[in-house]
């Protein structure tokens, strides 16, 4: 009897544990945001940037910080082909649709992730770097988010595929995305990257603001249903670099036109007029599609990728600034 009555208490604990996990992330509806200069860390605007949220696929954010930390211990190369196992192969959407048994290099990991935010390939990453183990990684990505400072945020996986305990906040969004440029600014070209063509098939990047507006160079997109829409975007106009963070709009719409004020309000504040856009948004999709239907005639070999670089410069860029203050940043 105290047998059972033990088992129904611990019953009892992890249910109150996960529905705990469940109740304190806000759903979508609500949006949270924050805009930092990148240089100097200074918050230009926020709203409910602490508020705890699900964090979808910006999650891949710090999977890739972590194969850049691999990529610069000489751990991993570029060229290493990862086994593709079936608990990766069997994530949902959004997906390379990779076969249990294949490989996939490091470099077109990172290539599927920043453009298609693909879950197979993240999970190949993170058994990759966990050891054969996603959960153990994930616990490594926790670590390494407590050694950023991101105080309120736990990661349960490598590719933010649903689960009730996997939170962070928008702050904590920016402090990874700036730890992103400021560590590893010889990677953040990766970011940037419109396409890439994957065993026959063009993928296109997912960023709604490259191409569109001024400056813009990258982050991340992430959506499920309880997350919302979620963005991370860095640009820079001048000599100002921007990275602002958007969690939990309506649609791609709302999102979009959120994010372009937020940076806009964000480079007036810092003494910077903003600059146009360089067309409308959704306009470089189009234009995209159309410059796919070109490419769809020509051969492409298996797993060749044709890649386009538009940030080396912005590169380099970032490279020698941050290089003064990476021994006083780095966790």
């Amino acid at each position: 009897m105290h047998s059972l009555f033990r088992r129904t208490l611990l019953s009892f604990a992890v249910g109150l544990v996960t529905f705990a996990g469940t109740a304190r992330a806000q759903f979508a509806g609500h949006v949270s945001s924050i805009v930092l200069n990148a240089r100097t860390g200074a918050v230009l605007s926020e709203e409910d940037a602490d508020l705890q949220r699900y964090p979808a696929s910006l999650t891949k954010m710090m999977t890739l910080y972590l194969t850049f930390q691999a990529l610069e211990r000489g751990t991993i190369t570029l060229d290493d082909e990862m086994p593709v196992s079936i608990h990766a192969s069997v994530q949902a959407p959004s997906k390379l649709g990779l076969r249990p048994g294949t490989h996939l290099t490091v470099e077109q990991a990172i290539l599927a992730l920043v453009t298609k935010s693909a879950n197979d390939a993240a999970c190949v990453l993170g058994e990759y770097l966990g050891s054969g183990d996603e959960t153990r990684f994930a616990a490594h990505m926790t670590f390494q988010a407590r050694r950023l400072g991101m105080a309120h945020t736990t990661f349960r996986n490598a590719s933010g595929l649903p689960d009730p305990d996997q939170v962070t906040t928008a702050r904590d969004l920016g402090v990874l995305a700036r730890s992103l440029l400021r560590d590893y600014p010889q990677y953040y070209h990766y970011f940037g990257v419109r396409q890439f063509a994957f065993r026959r098939h063009m993928i296109p990047n997912h960023d709604p603001l490259l191409g569109v507006y001024q400056g813009a160079d990258g982050f991340k997109t992430g959506y499920t249903d309880l997350a919302g829409h979620n963005l991370v975007s860095s640009a820079q106009q001048g000599e100002t670099r921007l990275i602002a963070v958007e969690m939990g709009a309506s649609s791609n719409t709302s999102r979009n036109e959120t994010m372009i004020s937020l940076l806009n309000d964000g480079f007036s504040k810092a003494g910077q007029t903003p600059l146009p856009l360089l067309q409308k948004p959704g306009a470089y999709a189009v234009a995209w599609r159309g410059e796919h239907r070109a490419v769809r005639g020509r051969h492409l070999h298996r797993d060749v990728m044709l890649v386009s670089y538009h940030a080396h410069a912005a590169s380099r860029g970032l490279h020698h600034a941050w290089a003064s203050h990476r021994g006083h940043h780095r966790s």
